[in-house]
């Protein structure tokens, strides 16, 4: 079943984020920074990133250097789906080893019952639907660091869960609570040791390693903690909107996992986002939920694998509230005719990327940004800077501008349109030779 389970999720995500992607579904300009990123590790190249803006080295926003790994990949696969697959992989391998956990301590039925209910989480469906992220590659280290803490196995703990350093600056939280979690289960020296590591991790790259590739010698994000309203202030906004992201990640697991030291894990991921200033943070959408669900239903095998009498009661539970989340879910539009068709603007979007050469040096709104990213470079209208691109492509649903006047007006030069047609607006710098 773990095989079953995990193979079963990297095909259905793929297919989903394939077909999104096929009908220009537009979440986001993240999978086309990404995708920037990788393409220069897998030239040996520093990762800058123009669609943050012209020399944007993407390690002064936030420090990631895991998704490295991807560069070999892209080299021999070269395209923005690349990413969105490479996604749906490390979510099925954390749905199979969380599978293959369960299926241990829980048994064939039930282990596979809450493979599944993981892998058909609200995080993870939220999170692919926003495209590719780099948290991505904490799943399966948490998983593996949860089956390991299940197991008792605690020095396995600390082997898995180092590598989170490397995913995201804020996991270095996340590896300080992993360490509580260890000092709770009553491996004292060990939890120390670990709680320490992950605060002075955090420390060091914010303090020191992100300023260092920042232009601006700083770390972005730290007014974004409380930001003008103050933390407490920030906290107390929109309760309703958080104690429901909080509740139903631990209701999808029946609420067993509450009763798991394994569940302080939790803590800090919840922490920054309720304080964070973005409403983005605080509700289920997007991916900022993505690296609860495997803590979550690690924490309810550990507690149901001791608890046996709540077996049965939380999976059930937990069936019924998943359920109540599939509705309208983004798995559910595959199940839709519209899913599986091309856009009607397609024709349209294919029609203006035609008429922007490879290699050309191209601004765009959002509309057409993810795609341009393969074979040009590209630049977001909202940080291009001082440059001055060959073309600019803008989609009607997203820029209102005349796109002439708005080359005049922000790059002093003359465009042309070449191509207008599905809303879609195609200029070519200089005149209509």
């Amino acid at each position: 079943m773990p095989w079953v389970v995990g193979i079963l999720t990297a095909v259905v995500y793929a297919a989903l984020s394939i077909l999104r992607f096929r009908r220009f579904t537009v979440t986001s300009w993240d999978n086309a920074i990404f995708e920037q990123a990788v393409a220069a590790y897998s030239r040996f190249e520093a990762p800058i990133v123009p669609v943050k803006g012209p020399g944007y080295h993407i390690l002064g926003d936030h420090f990631s250097p895991i998704y490295a790994v991807l560069g070999p990949v892209y080299r021999v696969f070269p395209y923005a789906q690349t990413l969105l697959v490479a996604q749906a992989v490390l979510i099925a391998i954390s749905a199979g080893l969380i599978t293959a956990l369960g299926t241990r301590y829980l048994g064939g039925v039930v282990g596979s019952i809450v493979g599944l209910l993981y892998a058909g989480s609200f995080g993870v469906q939220s999170a692919v639907v926003a495209d590719f992220h780099e948290v991505a590659f904490a799943l399966p280290f948490l998983a593996l660091a949860g089956a390991a803490f299940v197991e008792a196995r605690y020095s396995r703990v600390l082997l898995w869960s180092l590598p989170l350093l490397l995913v995201k600056e804020d996991m270095g939280f996340t590896v300080a609570a992993i360490g509580v979690a260890l000092w709770l289960a009553g491996e004292r020296r060990r939890g120390l040791a670990l709680a320490i590591a992950g605060v002075v991790a955090v420390g060091v790259v914010v303090g020191l390693v992100i300023p260092h590739f920042n232009s601006g010698d700083t770390y972005d994000y730290t007014g974004a903690l409380g930001g003008e309203s103050g933390v407490l202030a920030t906290l107390a906004a929109e309760p309703q909107r958080k104690l429901l992201t909080l509740a139903l990640t631990f209701a999808i697991t029946g609420v067993a996992a509450l009763l798991s030291p394994w569940a302080v894990v939790t803590v800090p991921t919840f922490a920054w986002r309720f304080v964070g200033d973005n409403p983005y943070y605080w509700g289920t959408e997007w991916h900022y939920s993505l690296v609860l669900m495997p803590i979550a239903f690690v924490a309810m095998i550990d507690v149901l694998a001791r608890r046996r009498r709540l077996i049965w009661p939380a999976t059930v539970a937990a069936v019924v509230v998943t359920a109540v989340t599939f509705v309208d879910s983004p798995l559910t539009t595959l199940a839709k005719a519209e899913t599986w068709q091309e856009s009607p603007r397609a024709g349209a979007a294919e029609g203006a990327m035609e008429h922007v050469p490879d290699g050309a040096y191209v601004e765009s709104d959002l509309g057409l940004l993810t795609h341009l990213v393969t074979d040009h470079h590209v630049y977001w209208r909202g940080t291009v800077g001082d440059a001055v691109p060959d073309y600019i492509v803008f989609d009607a649903m997203y820029s209102e501008d005349d796109v002439v006047e708005y080359g005049r007006r922000t790059h002093g030069t003359t465009y042309t349109v070449i191509f207008d047609e599905g809303g879609y607006v195609v200029a070519r710098r200089g005149g209509a030779g």
